[in-house]
């Protein structure tokens, strides 16, 4: 790894041909997504990868929904 990728990542140019992973077992959480991934061969992570689209699923960062507020149950006082 160089002093580039660990200052500013990895750009994950460089992947594996795409794995489809046959079986509910041992499915990674890339594989979990659409079934196949790819591997970066830098860095070795793993990437969803969409056969129809023929590229890689990039999950969009999820944002965390507002917290709903605690129901107190009739008859009681919050604590």
């Amino acid at each position: 790894m160089s002093l580039f990728d660990l200052v500013f990542g990895c750009s994950h140019q460089r992947c594996s041909f795409p794995i489809t992973v046959k079986g509910k077992l041992r499915r990674s959480v890339a594989a979990s997504v659409t079934g196949t991934y790819v591997v970066c061969l830098d860095c070795g992570r793993e990437f969803p990868y969409d056969w129809t689209e023929m590229k890689l699923v990039r999950s969009k960062p999820q944002s965390s929904p507002a917290p709903s507020p605690i129901a107190i149950a009739p008859g009681r006082k919050a604590a």
